[in-house]
């Protein structure tokens, strides 16, 4: 069990919600620090998304090439969306993790196996670290899992990282996913992978 605590606040059933800006769930880890979850702010965020995104890293992300005015009203128009979720995750006031909620049924990945009540698709992206600590990769995950799964209604994270991203494929073993089929999506190639609530609980984390 990890030693972190957390408050979590402005929760649907099933996704983590609220306007652009407001802080929705606070966690205490004794390496991490405070990590801080904001709905991401389309405007206020720009800056630090976009250069994250447009860096040669996160080609997997698959929005470099949007201009900053462009990202700009994608994020907008994700924001107006009751389906799909953006957030920008803070470790002691540094911005470290980009995040996106989505409902399975909402979105091409629906399509492509049975979703299940409760399944929250989930994208995350790391940005930035902050000072150097001992596993920060895992560190991160238990403190973004006890986000999600704080919405009484989620019961089964839902991710599909590009095949060829072996790094996110190497991590998502690590957190506990377990490996489900290879996808063909509008975009990529994905290797879907499922995380119960039941497992996530009896991990320890």
């Amino acid at each position: 069990m990890t030693e972190s605590t957390s408050t979590t606040t402005a929760s649907t059933d099933r996704l983590a919600t609220g306007r652009p800006g407001d802080l929705v769930h606070t966690a205490h880890d004794p390496a991490l620090g405070t990590i801080e979850v904001f709905v991401l702010d389309p405007d206020a965020h720009l800056d630090v998304i976009h250069a994250w995104v447009t860096q040669p890293r996160a080609r997997f992300w698959g929005l470099g090439e949007l201009s900053r005015q462009e990202l700009r009203d994608l994020y907008a128009y994700v924001d107006g969306l009751e389906t799909h979720h953006a957030f920008l995750v803070f470790r002691d006031g540094t911005p470290v993790v980009l995040l996106q909620t989505y409902e399975p049924e909402h979105d091409p990945v629906g399509e492509c196996y049975i979703v299940e009540p409760g399944d929250v698709g989930l994208h995350v992206f790391i940005g930035d670290r902050g000072a150097p600590i001992d596993a920060f990769t895992t560190r991160i995950s238990r403190v973004l899992g006890d986000f999600l799964f704080a919405s009484p209604g989620a019961q089964r994270i839902v991710i599909e990282p590009d095949v060829d991203n072996e790094a996110a494929v190497q991590r998502m073993v690590r957190t506990g996913f377990e490996p489900g089929p290879v996808i063909d999506l509008p975009t990529k190639r994905g290797q879907l992978a499922f995380l119960s609530r039941d497992r996530w609980l009896s991990s320890g984390r």
